[in-house]
């Protein structure tokens, strides 16, 4: 039986040929699961500091994925009514069924008849925006709002309001890049990883 011939050593026009090949679908992978599963969103403005600061990039999952929103959940919403539409991220407070009360003079948010235990937020709930407490949320909606209330446009005014499930983008999981706050503090690199 004659030997098999000995394969020829590949040129090296071919293994770069092959390794652009291997490079154009992971890229075609990433692309995908960038459009499909996650965002990246930047943090603009004051309304969830010091849970978030202006300037933070986070990376979203998708609603597809991530599922309906959760109380305590922190989401990216895109309401057409506002800002054109542009990117807002608040906290989930209540969803369709619970009934909102806030007690403006304490500083005390209510769901349900049970106060909130909130030690994410950076001051307390004292500001009314117009829209009237006790609030039931209605349904396929959630009720949302900002960490810091003393500035934040959230689901007491009637300018946001209840924002229906299908104005959600997704959930932020993580934060990539830490911002600035406006230039005025130091990026904190510690505060990279998953976002309570």
């Amino acid at each position: 039986m004659a030997s098999e011939k000995e394969k020829e050593p590949r040129s090296w026009q071919h293994s770069v040929l092959l390794y652009v090949h291997d490079l154009m679908y992971m890229l075609l992978v990433v692309m995908l699961l960038f459009l499909v599963v996650f965002r990246v969103i930047l943090v603009t403005g004051d309304s969830m500091f010091s849970t978030l600061w202006d300037g933070d990039y986070l990376l979203l999952e998708s609603r597809m994925i991530c599922g309906e929103p959760e109380p305590g959940d922190i989401v990216v919403i895109s309401k057409a009514s506002f800002d054109n539409g542009s990117p807002i991220v608040k906290r989930v407070i209540a969803t369709e069924g619970q009934t909102v009360d806030i007690d403006f003079e304490s500083g005390t948010v209510y769901v349900d008849g049970e106060a909130l235990s909130e030690a994410y937020i950076h001051n307390e709930t004292t500001n009314e925006e117009g829209t009237v407490f006790p609030l039931t949320v209605a349904e396929n909606c959630i009720f949302v709002l900002g960490d810091n209330r003393a500035v934040s446009l959230d689901s007491r005014s009637p300018q946001i309001g209840q924002i229906d499930r299908r104005e959600v983008l997704g959930k932020a999981i993580c934060l990539l890049i830490p911002g600035t706050h406006h230039g005025q503090l130091l990026p904190d690199y510690s505060r990279i990883g998953a976002i309570q």
